[in-house]
């Protein structure tokens, strides 16, 4: 199972759209779940995340801080973690970021860019990435 938590709600019908195209694309290739969260102190933030967070999950947090890899990568590092957990949780923080005892919990901290994105924007990015993780593991075409 993919896990993606995500704190704050997407307001915007295409970005809805984009995000559910995403969700039926990867669903070809494994189970995944959106778990939205209500904006907060980045504190109650962290304590609401940890809530839905299992022990065996592998947790991959996006942080600017995080360290950036191309998309070949990813499947790759996607596909062996795959052998040896059965998730894979991504935590999207809010707009303060992620508190402390989060990134202490985190199995890979992953940057895409050094530049801020707007979180409901950021979704479907990562969704895309997963997307094409999948498309790459597969050896299957996919837009370059």
């Amino acid at each position: 199972m993919i896990k993606i938590i995500c704190v704050g709600k997407i307001k915007e019908q295409y970005l809805k759209d984009a995000i559910l195209e995403y969700k039926k694309r990867i669903s070809k290739y494994h189970k995944l779940e959106i778990i939205e969260l209500p904006d907060n102190s980045i504190e109650e933030e962290g304590n609401a995340i940890l809530k839905v967070i299992n022990d065996k999950d592998y947790v991959i947090t996006l942080e600017i801080e995080g360290q950036m890899i191309d998309s070949i990568e990813f499947s790759n590092r996607m596909e062996k973690i795959f052998i040896e957990h059965s998730n894979i949780t991504f935590i999207i923080g809010g707009s303060d970021g992620l508190s402390d005892k989060i990134k202490a919990i985190s199995n890979f901290k992953l940057s895409f860019s050094k530049m801020t994105f707007p979180h409901q924007l950021f979704r479907v990015i990562l969704l895309e990435q997963i997307y094409r993780a999948f498309k790459i593991m597969k050896n299957e075409t996919y837009h370059k």
